[in-house]
């Protein structure tokens, strides 16, 4: 009896010494930043995607969220307007969040032509060439695989595919290798490509298909009329054939011109489609793309007309509400309509993630063009309450009426406008 009384003592006591010393422990605190373990339910569709590994709890939608990393060290608590950390129990952290009073940006809702160039050039696939004896591919040989970013040749830098060609027939004439330098993730790979004669062709080749550049529709989401900065799309451009984010060199958005709609049916998105001329004048710059969408600054003003081309106030995703809410967009040539929307359930977020709405088109009239949300309608500003709460982002393929939308919030902090007072937000 007194050798057990004495182990439920030292037990206490390691117990007690874990509580005051896990906290500061290091490799905890990597878990306290978590920008996609923030997830609810609602009808049984997510809001935002946990991380692999990770477990979550789910609570109901709009009220506390908790997210448990898989070693059950560290759990987050967010209410309305504030942020709690804990760590075993233990509150670490407080934040709260406002956003500046004075805060305005304009709508868009613009159909736009986005034209991309990649940073170097990205290899999307490999051939065969037919040498010597037999069929072969120097690239993949090199080890050069689909999705990497070709930077240098020789170190000179590779900016456009036209930029290979000449280091690829030197190469092949003087039976040398070339020194590649690619981008692979985060990491710079060194290894030798060396140009094999194709023989049908007549030519050296390296048996890789490249590409430099990239384009498509979306929809102008936001500008801000002070600093030029804009946002649109609300998502990432990823490269049609490696499903890859797109790493940029430059980029630019023209004005489009919606000519016609691809209605959306269950198990099959639809689509806008519009024109526009690669050859267009710009009416602004491509600087970064992102999970949250692509940000840069316009070049001249795009004009909303009518009442949407004023700037409005924006919302923190704790300020929006299930219920009515409207989208701004353009279905037939350029013209900005506004159309109603229901904000299914709403995830009051303190760290970025990309899907926190689930919105439902109710609208007739586009109900009946569009069948609800379809691709190149991804930007499109949502509305309520007299401010800007967010973008759509995606829809869900089996029912075209529903998708996802991104929280205002992440958007504007992507494109470096600044919204919290005093510059303060959790991190």
């Amino acid at each position: 009896m007194k050798f057990r009384n004495e182990f439920r003592i030292w037990i206490g006591i390691l117990l007690l010494a874990a509580l005051v010393v896990l906290p500061f422990y290091t490799p905890i605190q990597k878990y306290l930043s978590i920008p996609n373990n923030i997830v609810t339910f609602n009808n049984d569709l997510p809001i935002a995607v946990p991380s692999l590994g990770d477990s979550v709890e789910v609570e109901p939608a709009n009220k506390a969220i908790h997210a448990v990393s898989s070693n059950d060290f560290e759990t987050v608590s967010s209410g309305e307007d504030e942020l709690l950390y804990s760590v075993a129990g233990m509150p670490i952290k407080k934040v709260d969040v406002n956003v500046l009073e004075d805060l305005k940006v304009i709508p868009g809702g613009q159909s736009i032509g986005v034209q991309l160039h990649t940073a170097g050039v990205l290899v999307v696939g490999h051939h065969k060439i037919s040498g010597e004896n037999k069929e072969l591919s120097p690239g993949e040989e090199a080890n050069i695989k689909v999705g990497d970013i070709i930077l240098k040749i020789n170190g000179d830098p590779i900016k456009e595919m036209q930029d290979v060609k000449p280091y690829v027939e030197k190469a092949g004439e003087a039976n040398k290798s070339l020194d590649v330098t690619i981008k692979r993730g985060d990491d710079k790979i060194h290894t030798k490509l060396t140009p094999t004669m194709d023989k049908k062709e007549n030519e050296y080749r390296i048996g890789l298909y490249i590409r430099d550049s990239a384009a498509g529709i979306g929809t102008m989401t936001f500008y801000d009329k002070e600093s030029k900065k804009y946002g649109a799309l609300g998502h990432v451009i990823s490269d049609m054939d490696t499903h890859k984010p797109i790493e940029i060199y430059n980029g630019a958005i023209v004005n489009s011109t919606v000519t016609s709609i691809d209605k959306g049916t269950n198990g099959t998105p639809g689509e806008k489609e519009a024109k526009f001329s690669v050859d267009a004048d710009k009416i602004g710059t491509i600087t970064k793309n992102s999970p949250f969408g692509i940000f840069g600054k316009l070049d001249e003003k795009m004009d909303n007309a009518g009442k949407y081309n004023k700037p409005m106030p924006v919302a923190l995703s704790h300020e929006v509400e299930e219920g009515p809410a409207k989208i701004l967009t353009v279905i037939d040539g350029e013209k900005v309509e506004e159309f109603d929307i229901e904000i299914v359930s709403s995830v009051p977020q303190k760290f970025p993630a990309t899907k926190g709405m689930i919105i439902q088109i109710t609208d007739p009239e586009l109900l009946k063009k569009t069948g609800g949300i379809v691709q190149g309608m991804s930007g499109s500003p949502i509305l309520q309450n007299g401010k800007i709460i967010g973008a759509v982002t995606h829809v869900f393929v089996n029912d075209p009426t529903s998708g996802y939308g991104v929280h205002i919030e992440w958007m504007l902090q992507e494109a470096g406008i600044n919204i919290y007072e005093d510059g303060k937000k959790a991190s």
